[in-house]
């Protein structure tokens, strides 16, 4: 000892001193265990012997881990969260009585270390401290690692981005357990249960983090209540809107929060749904993505800020209280599309004469004019043009600032006739120059030409893709109108040349059934005739052979009825699809 006690003074990077023999075997297997502990146990990191306290970085990683595990935020660790922070850690709880003995070594030692029978961070810093002091170094930093830390206490990136491969034409989601962990979040830090987070609350919900990940932006990007604090639906949008356009950065997050420890799952990629190509989506009809991207295309000062803006139901009062240095090109909402609750995102892209590829990436297209400027329309024509007339993203136009006095646009056609041309919806008027919360059909409709791209059908009402809309479209398609005209025209040639042959020829006692079936066909060719702009008064004191009636009744009906059973099977086999 008096030979190994200067050294071990003068050189504090020396840990264990080993008395050993190699000839004897003496402490053979005490070295190899003390040398191994050095390496991967080391105190240099952790303690520091002058001062006989442990690190700041030490600290602030165990800090860390103390809120994570304090899943209440009541500022302690209860018994349920101090077996359950045991158990992720050692892989078995504490008995009650260790409980207790571990909890009246704190008050010995340290005043306020228990509160409320509860563990206090001074209390969970003391007992780390206690065991790196009595040379139980495993424990400290088998806590450490398990949270994630590596030798230097920095967060390892296997930790915090773990693999997660994406195919092309693929998006990331959040899928429900991670939507009930993130809901457990804000209701920890929700603490006046006003379903927002404050400033305050957002501020201790990311002390986890060692840097503030959200900006001001942000609450300008999703749903807020009236003193601007983050709701528990734009919470949620914002980390729906993370996850879609940098799900690197959404993992990292999640590191953060601990998600992995917390949920016990292997790493944060179980957090995550990686959505099917879109190419399939399109071939089945049908998609099973919860997220839609929709770019937003219009000159500037077309109104596309107010158009994101009202996606989160701000009037333009509201509006006009937003800093132009917070000003957010994002913004992302629910909406409803038949009792489903999607996520609609809004992105306005650049105002310049191309867009770039990244640009034209999305799944529906909203193109803004401004209705009281004439030369607004031709750059949404000129945009549609050049990059989405051959493609299959689905495009909408939008007349905005629809309060304003409608000038006529300075192009070689008028809108509502560039989107029949393009076989389109008709432009949508829209305004945020309201006293409530502005309309949300357009975006409605955008959602669902997003889910639904394969359908282009002539919209008659609001949303194009239920079964009176479908049966409309076909009822007033061409092709139906054609071959009506043309069976109806056949029927007429082969009346012709009996009008003329009845009178004397009929007996009296036929003459009132054949005028009765002369009357009930002349109503079915007026009804008929009057749609297909035919006169009808033609057919007036028109007379018939029973024969000819009977024959021409039949095909009447025969063609009536298959018309019937076309639209009613047509829309059984869509309400079947919808189902499946």
């Amino acid at each position: 000892m008096e030979t190994i006690l200067p050294i071990m003074n003068q050189y504090t990077e020396i840990e264990t001193c080993v008395e050993c023999s190699a000839k004897n075997l003496k402490n053979i297997s005490e070295l190899f265990y003390y040398a191994q502990k050095a390496v991967l146990h080391p105190t240099g990191p952790l303690y520091c012997p002058e001062e006989k306290e442990m690190k700041p970085a030490c600290i602030k990683a165990l800090t860390r881990i103390f809120r994570i595990s304090d899943q209440d935020n009541d500022g302690t660790l209860n018994d349920a969260e101090l077996n359950f922070f045991q158990r992720i850690c050692f892989n078995t709880p504490l008995a009650p009585q260790a409980l207790e003995d571990v909890k009246n070594v704190v008050r010995k030692n340290l005043s306020d270390g228990v509160a409320d029978n509860g563990l206090t961070l001074k209390g969970f810093l003391f007992l780390h401290t206690l065991f790196i002091q009595r040379g139980r170094h495993e424990t400290t930093w088998t806590v450490l690692r398990r949270f994630g830390y590596d030798d230097d206490l920095e967060l390892t990136p296997e930790y915090l981005f773990p693999p997660l491969k994406i195919p092309p034409d693929c998006t990331t989601e959040l899928n429900h357990h991670a939507y009930l962990f993130l809901q457990s979040i804000f209701d920890k830090h929700d603490l006046d249960r006003d379903c927002a987070l404050s400033p305050e609350e957002l501020k201790d919900l990311f002390k986890v983090f060692p840097y503030m990940p959200w900006g001001p932006d942000v609450n300008n990007t999703v749903c807020t209540n009236e003193r601007g604090w983050i709701t528990y639906q734009g919470f949620l949008s914002q980390w729906t809107l993370t996850t879609y356009l940098d799900v690197q950065r959404c993992l990292e997050y999640l590191g953060y929060l601990g998600y992995s420890i917390l949920t016990e799952q292997e790493s944060q990629a179980s957090a995550l749904t990686v959505t099917r190509d879109k190419k399939i989506d399109l071939q089945k009809k049908q998609t099973q993505r919860n997220v839609f991207r929709c770019n937003v295309v219009g000159m500037k000062g077309c109104g596309k800020n107010g158009v994101l803006q009202a996606l989160l139901g701000r009037n333009l009062m509201r509006q006009r209280q937003i800093r132009a240095e917070h000003k957010s090109y994002y913004a992302i909402n629910t909406v409803y599309v038949y009792g489903q609750e999607k996520y609609l995102l809004l992105h306005d892209v650049s105002d310049s004469e191309f867009l770039c590829d990244d640009e034209t990436i999305c799944d529906v297209v909203c193109l803004v004019y401004d209705v009281n400027n004439p030369k607004s329309f031709e750059y949404c024509a000129r945009i549609f043009k050049q990059h989405f007339m051959d493609s299959r993203t689905p495009c909408l136009v939008v007349a905005a600032k629809s309060d304003l006095h409608e000038v006529k646009q300075e192009y070689s056609i008028s809108p509502a006739d560039f989107c029949k041309k393009h076989k389109m919806p008709p432009p949508q008027a829209f305004t945020c120059n309201t006293v409530e919360a502005p309309s949300k059909d357009i975006f409605v409709k955008l959602t669902t030409m997003a889910m639904y791209p394969h359908a282009r059908l002539r919209c008659m009402c609001a949303c194009n893709r239920c079964t009176f809309c479908i049966c409309q479209n076909f009822l007033n398609s061409d092709l139906l109108q054609s071959v009506k005209n043309k069976l109806f025209t056949a029927v007429l040639n082969r009346l012709r040349p009996h009008v003329d042959e009845l009178g004397a020829m009929l007996l009296a006692d036929e003459e009132s059934s054949i005028i009765h079936q002369v009357h009930a066909v002349s109503f079915v060719e007026d009804s008929i005739f009057m749609e297909s702009s035919l006169d009808p008064h033609l057919f007036e004191d028109r007379h018939m052979t029973q024969a000819d009636l009977k024959s021409s009744s039949f095909w009447l009906r025969a063609s009536f009825g298959a018309t019937v059973f076309a639209v009613l099977g047509f829309a059984m086999y869509k309400a079947l699809l919808k189902q499946r």
